[in-house]
């Protein structure tokens, strides 16, 4: 599966009698229903490591944009109405920042280490909390719930899986709770962020900036308000788009296909 396709609906499972294993592409699994492809005998395989990297780096790459306000400079310098460069057009700082980051599995955690690089102070949340020494490392303050996390944050990172717990994670109410300076970048899945509260509090400065490398959907309707502010970035789901992971994902998801088809242990099987 590659990009979500094919839709993997009962329809199709029953359509392939001799099906025995499902590779899909990244580490998102929400476009599986897995208690069904597991009822039909089939595994199911992802590549979660390949990808964790170049996300990470996407993350940190819209982080440093939105501080800096990249998009908007860019915009400015090749305008052909541009005559000077206003002295107080400015950004802010990304060193001595917090980063509060929510999910720190392998993406979560690789973007702690980049964020320590930068000399941000890093709060997170997660399921489980991390190995003393994991923590260590990077620096990283665990908290319990995430309230307290989003009022100390200058950027909240998204790097959660999308469950039905996480589901609308960041709403009405935990933006209220974010810093009006404070930026909100989500590098996990659309979803995870109620899309309307988002614009709202974004139109009213309820929070400065928002960087999404995801939406809902993809590509967002072109009249989408999300599209005419300036204090958003959008990328288009290119977290894991290098030459170089690409392939490693093709290459994992064929190791899969060969383990599955031989009667062997699959790589990556999600349980």
């Amino acid at each position: 599966m590659w990009y979500h396709r094919p839709a993997l609906n009962e329809e199709l499972l029953q359509s392939l009698p001799n099906l025995k294993v499902v590779a899909s592409s990244g580490v998102g699994i929400d476009h599986l229903d897995l208690k069904l492809i597991s009822s039909y005998g089939v595994k199911v395989s992802n590549t979660p490591f390949a990808v964790s990297t170049d996300t990470a780096d996407m993350g940190m790459a819209l982080l440093l944009a939105s501080a800096r306000r990249l998009v908007e400079g860019h915009e400015m310098a090749v305008s052909p109405d541009t005559e000077y460069f206003p002295a107080d057009w400015l950004g802010v700082e990304v060193s001595g920042a917090t980063l509060g980051i929510l999910g720190m599995g392998t993406i979560g955690y690789k973007v702690a280490e980049r964020a320590k690089a930068f000399e941000m102070k890093i709060l997170y949340h997660n399921r489980n909390q991390r190995k003393k020494e994991e923590e260590s490392a990077v620096g990283a303050v665990y908290c319990k719930k995430i309230d307290y996390l989003l009022q100390q944050s200058d950027f909240v990172l998204l790097a959660v899986t999308l469950t039905p717990q996480t589901h609308k994670l960041i709403g009405k109410r935990e933006l209220e709770l974010m810093k009006p300076t404070a930026t909100l970048i989500n590098i996990s899945r659309g979803l995870v962020v109620d899309q309307d509260a988002l614009v709202e509090a974004l139109q009213n400065k309820v929070i400065k900036a928002a960087a999404l490398d995801v939406t809902y959907p993809e590509p967002l309707p072109r009249d989408h308000p999300l599209l005419k502010l300036k204090n958003v970035i959008i990328t288009p789901h290119i977290g894991s788009a290098t030459k170089k992971t690409r392939w490693v994902m093709m290459e994992e998801m064929a190791e899969s296909i060969e383990a599955g088809l031989a009667g062997l242990p699959v790589p990556r099987e999600v349980l």
